[in-house]
C-alpha cells in the first residue's frame, strides 16, 4: 500500500512539473513574420523617443541621451534591477543581436538566450506595439553610439529570481494582442491611444498593482504608489486630470510644466525628456486620448505625516 501511494505521488509530482515546465517554457519567435523592406529610421527615431528608451537606458550622470549603457538601479517591491546596455556595442550591448530576436525581446519580454525578462522591461505595454515600430526602432538604435560595458546583475532574492515562474506570470498579465484602433474615434484620438497604452507604456507608472505585480486592469491610469517606492504616481483620468484642458496637457508633454506653473520631478522629468522630441501632433494626439478618459476612484492615498512645527 505505501509502495502505491509512493508512486502514486512520485507520477503526480512528475506530471505536475511537467506541466509548469510547459506553461513557463518562454515562446520563441523563430522570424519575423512580415516581409523584408528599408527600415524608416525617421520612424524610428519617433518610436526610441515615444518608447522612453533613454529615460531608463542612457548612462545615469550624463547629459547625452543617446549614450545607452544602461546602469540606472530601478527599486521595486521584488528587488532592485538594472537596466541594461542597449547601445550597438556586440560585446556589452545589443550590437550581435538580430532583428528577429529584437522584436521578441521587446514584445514578448525574451532574451535571445531564451529565457524570461523580469517585467521592469515594460514589455506589458511593447506587446501593442506594431511589429514595423520595433523593427524600425531596431534600425534606429544600431546607427547609435556602441557604449563599452556590462551592467551588474539585478538585486532580486528567492524566490523573486526565478526567471522560469515569469511564464505563469506573464500568462495572468499578458495578452499579446496588437493595438487595435476603434472605428468609431478619429485618426488622432487612435493615434494618442496607440502611443499612451503601446510605446509611452504610461499604464506602467500610472496604475497600481496587485500584489504579485500586476497591473489592476480595473484601476487603470488611475495612480498608485511609485513602483520605485518613493512618493504617489498621480491619476491621469478625468478623476485626476479634470481641470486640465487638452492644450495643458500637451505643454505639460512638451515642457513639463503643469497648469500652475510647478515642473515634473523625478521620473517623469526624464519621460518629458522623450515626449518633448515628438511631434507637436502626436503630443496634440495623447494629450486628445487622455482627455478623454473617464474617471476612475484610484486606491485611497496614506495620509502625509504632519510636520512637526515644535521643532526649530
Amino acid at each position: 500500500m505505501l509502495r502505491r501511494f509512493l508512486m502514486a505521488a512520485i507520477i503526480a509530482g512528475a506530471a505536475g512539473f511537467g506541466v509548469y515546465w510547459w506553461l513557463t517554457a518562454p515562446p520563441m519567435m523563430s522570424a519575423i513574420a512580415e516581409p523584408a523592406y528599408a527600415p524608416n529610421l525617421a520612424n524610428g527615431q519617433t518610436t526610441f523617443s515615444a518608447g522612453g528608451c533613454s529615460s531608463c537606458h542612457a548612462v545615469p550622470a550624463q547629459p547625452d541621451r543617446l549614450k545607452l549603457g544602461g546602469g540606472l538601479a530601478l527599486p521595486s517591491p521584488f528587488g532592485t534591477f538594472y537596466v541594461p546596455n542597449i547601445s550597438p556595442d556586440p560585446a556589452d550591448g545589443i550590437g550581435r543581436w538580430t532583428e528577429a530576436e529584437f522584436v521578441n525581446a521587446v514584445t514578448r519580454g525574451i532574451s535571445p538566450a531564451g529565457f524570461h525578462y523580469f517585467p521592469a522591461f515594460p514589455y506589458t505595454s511593447y506587446q501593442h506595439a506594431k511589429v514595423d515600430d520595433v523593427r524600425d526602432l531596431f534600425a534606429y538604435l544600431k546607427t547609435l553610439e556602441p557604449v563599452p560595458g556590462k551592467v551588474r546583475d539585478h538585486d532580486v532574492p528567492f524566490p523573486f529570481n526565478i526567471r522560469r515562474n515569469l511564464g505563469i506570470w506573464k500568462l495572468m498579465f499578458m495578452d499579446g494582442k496588437p493595438f487595435t484602433p476603434d472605428a468609431a474615434r478619429s485618426a488622432q484620438w487612435n493615434r494618442g491611444a496607440y502611443l499612451v497604452n503601446s510605446l509611452g507604456h504610461c499604464a506602467e507608472c500610472h496604475t497600481p498593482r496587485n500584489l504579485l505585480g500586476g497591473i489592476i486592469a480595473a484601476q487603470r491610469f488611475a495612480g498608485g504608489p511609485n513602483p520605485e517606492g518613493e512618493g504617489w504616481v498621480p491619476n491621469i483620468t478625468q478623476k485626476g486630470l479634470e481641470e486640465w484642458s487638452a492644450k495643458d496637457i500637451e505643454y505639460f508633454l512638451e515642457t513639463g510644466l503643469l497648469p500652475d506653473g510647478d515642473s515634473a520631478g523625478g521620473a517623469m522629468a526624464r519621460v518629458i525628456k522623450n515626449t518633448s522630441q515628438l511631434s507637436a501632433e502626436d503630443r496634440v494626439a495623447m494629450a486628445e486620448y487622455l482627455k478623454s478618459l473617464p474617471p476612475v476612484e484610484g486606491p485611497p492615498r496614506p495620509k502625509k505625516a504632519k510636520k512637526d512645527d515644535d521643532k526649530s
